[in-house]
C-alpha cells in the first residue's frame, strides 16, 4: 500500500517540504531509500528497525522503497526517522488510519529505542507548513515551544514513537497542543539584562561614544592599553540598543533556529545577539559555509553586536571576508548546485591595545616596543576594514579616586530611552527608503541631502582635516556621526558642536598617530 507522509528540509533560513511516499512489494528485497538521500538518512533503516524491534511492531521482510520528493534536491540529516518510519507503519498496515499522516509535517530524529531527539530548524518548519496549509506540526518535544510560536497550526510535541503511533489510532487525540502566547513572552523577555552601565566607574566619554554608536547603528572600535575596560563597555553596548520588534525577533530566531543554537524549551530570541567569536575563527566559521551551508558568526549576530576582542589578533583574511557582508547587510554562500542567502545586517564592535606591549599613549606607563612596531601593529588592519568603521575611541585607565567614588552612575533604561528618541527620528526620516533604518546606512546621495551643514561647520571641518591630516575617507563618516548626535540633541540641523564632537572619533584617521 502506497503510503505518503510529509517533513521538511532546511536551506538558508528557509525550509522546503518533502514529500515522502514509501511503497512495499511481494518481493523479498533489502529497503531502498531514494530521492538523493545522503548517508545519516540511508542510516536512517538501521534506526528504525531496532526502534520497531524494541517496541513490538515488525520491519516488513519485503521490498520497501522510500522515495523523497522532490527528487533533485539533497535531503541531509536525521531528522526524517520519525516521517520514513511513520510511512513505512502505514504502508504496512500497522497504523490503521493512515490517511490522518499526510495532513501533518512530522520531523524528528529516532533513538534505536524510540525516543525522539532535537532537530534544527523547527521555526522555519512551523513557518512552512502554515504556509502550505498542513493542519498541524509534530516535532520532538525539545522544539515544540520554539515551533508553537507560528499561529493557526496545530503543534505538539512528542518525546517517544508510542506516543505519536497512538494519536493517529485514536483518531489524532491524546496529544497535548502546544499553545504560545508569543507577544506575551516575547515583551516579557526584553529588557532581562545580566550586566548594566550603571556598573562602570568613570569613562563617561566612552560611554558618551558607545551611545552614539547604539542610536545610528555605527560600528565604532575601541583603542586602549590592558584592563581599561574595552570588553567590559562592549558587553554592555546591547543594553542600551533599541528594543527588537518582533518582526526582528523572529528573523533571529530562524537563524539560530537553523544554526541549532537555541536552548530547549526557548521560544523567541527577545533580546539582540551579542557574538564574540575567539581571534582563531577560521574564515567559514565566521561568515558561514561548510559542505551543508549554516550560518556562520556575522549571521548569528543578525539585529544585534559582533564584538571582535584584540582585533589585530584576528587573521587578515578572515577580517577581510567581512568586508562585502558588512556593505551589503548579508552572505550569499554559493555551491555547485545551491546557493544560500544568510542575512547579516550587524554593529560590529572591536577593541585592540595601541601596539604590542599595550601601553602606546598611556599617561603613566611607558611603551617598551621597539620603532616601527607600533605602526606594523595597526597595519595588520586594513584600511578599507577601518573605512567600515565609524568610531574610533581612545580608552583610557580610570584613575582610583573615580574607581572608589560612591556616586550613582546612569543606567542602562536612562541611556537607552535616549537611544529610542533618535531612532525613531531616523525612522522618520528614512521611512520611504526601504532597507534603510538609521545614519549609518546612508548612501552618498543621501549624505549631501540630509547631512547639510552651514558655513561655520564647513570651516570647521576644513580646519580639523587640514590640522589633524585626516584622511578623506573621515569626511564622509564625520558627517553620519555628526548626524547622530544631533539626533540625540533633538537637533533638526547639524550644528558645528555636533561636528567638533564627531571629529575627534577619528583616531586612527589622523596621520602620525603611531608614530
Amino acid at each position: 500500500m502506497l503510503v505518503k507522509t510529509f517533513g521538511s528540509a532546511v536551506f538558508g533560513v528557509e525550509a522546503i517540504t518533502i514529500t515522502i511516499e514509501v511503497n512495499w512489494f511481494t518481493t523479498a528485497k533489502d529497503p531502498m531509500i531514494v530521492g538523493l538521500p545522503d548517508n545519516a538518512v540511508k542510516e536512517s533503516l538501521q534506526r528504525i528497525e531496532s526502534t520497531f524491534r524494541t517496541n513490538n511492531y515488525s520491519m516488513p521482510r519485503t521490498k520497501i522503497v522510500v522515495n523523497m520528493a522532490p527528487a533533485d534536491i539533497r535531503k541531509t540529516g536525521t531528522p526524517f526517522d520519525l516521517p520514513i518510519a511513520l510511512g513505512i507503519l502505514g504502508s504496512s498496515a500497522q497504523i490503521e488510519n493512515s490517511e490522518a499522516l499526510a495532513r501533518y509535517v512530522i520531523m524528528g530524529e529516532l533513538s534505536l529505542d524510540g525516543a525522539i531527539r532535537p532537530i534544527k530548524g523547527a521555526l522555519p518548519i512551523a513557518i512552512q507548513a502554515r504556509k502550505e496549509g498542513f493542519k498541524g506540526l509534530i516535532v520532538p518535544k525539545a522544539n515544540a515551544r520554539e515551533a508553537g510560536m507560528v499561529n493557526n497550526l496545530e503543534v505538539y510535541g512528542v518525546s517517544h514513537i508510542t506516543e505519536v503511533i497512538s494519536f493517529f489510532e485514536d483518531n489524532e487525540k491524546g496529544l497535548e497542543q502546544v499553545v504560545i502566547n508569543t507577544r506575551e513572552e516575547f515583551y516579557n523577555s526584553q529588557a532581562d539584562f545580566e550586566v548594566d552601565f550603571t556598573d562602570v566607574k568613570g569613562q563617561e566619554n566612552i560611554k558618551r561614544a558607545l551611545e552614539i554608536a547604539a542610536a545610528g547603528g555605527h560600528n565604532a572600535i575601541l583603542i586602549g592599553p590592558p584592563g581599561a575596560g574595552k570588553t567590559m563597555l562592549a558587553k554592555r553596548l546591547p543594553t542600551i540598543l533599541p528594543p527588537l520588534s518582533l518582526q526582528e525577533a523572529l528573523e533571529t530566531t530562524k537563524i539560530h533556529s537553523v544554526a541549532g543554537k537555541l536552548a530547549e524549551n526557548t521560544t523567541l530570541v527577545a533580546r539582540r545577539p551579542f557574538r564574540s567569536p575567539h581571534h582563531t575563527i577560521s574564515d567559514v566559521a565566521l561568515v558561514g559555509g561548510g559542505g551543508i551551508p549554516q550560518p556562520g558568526e556575522i549571521s548569528l549576530a543578525h539585529n544585534g553586536v559582533l564584538f571582535l576582542d584584540e582585533l589585530p589578533e584576528f587573521k587578515r583574511t578572515v577580517l577581510e571576508v567581512m568586508r562585502q557582508p558588512m556593505e551589503e547587510r548579508r552572505v550569499t554562500i554559493s555551491r555547485a548546485k545551491v546557493a544560500v542567502d544568510f542575512p547579516a545586517s550587524f554593529m560590529l564592535m572591536a577593541s585592540m591595545n595601541p601596539c604590542p606591549c599595550g601601553f602606546y599613549n598611556h599617561p603613566e606607563k611607558e611603551c617598551s616596543c621597539p620603532p616601527g612596531a607600533v605602526q606594523k601593529y595597526l597595519n595588520k588592519i586594513s584600511g578599507p576594514l577601518l573605512d567600515r568603521i565609524d568610531l574610533h575611541v581612545e580608552v583610557t585607565p580610570v584613575p582610583f579616586s573615580e574607581l572608589s567614588a560612591v556616586r550613582v552612575q546612569e543606567n542602562s533604561t536612562q541611556i537607552r530611552q535616549r537611544v529610542i528618541a533618535a531612532r525613531e527620528l531616523q525612522a522618520n526620516r528614512y521611512e520611504e527608503n526601504g532597507g534603510i533604518y538609521c545614519n549609518a546606512q546612508m548612501s552618498s546621495k543621501m549624505l549631501k541631502e540630509i547631512c547639510v551643514i552651514d558655513t561655520t561647520g564647513a570651516a570647521l571641518l576644513k580646519a580639523a582635516m587640514e590640522k589633524l591630516n585626516l584622511s578623506a575617507r573621515a569626511y564622509d563618516r564625520i558627517l553620519k556621526v555628526s548626524r547622530t548626535i544631533a539626533d540625540l540633541a533633538i537637533s533638526a540641523t547639524i550644528q558645528p558642536e555636533h561636528l567638533a564632537e564627531a571629529i575627534q572619533y577619528r583616531s586612527l584617521d589622523r596621520e602620525g598617530w603611531a608614530g
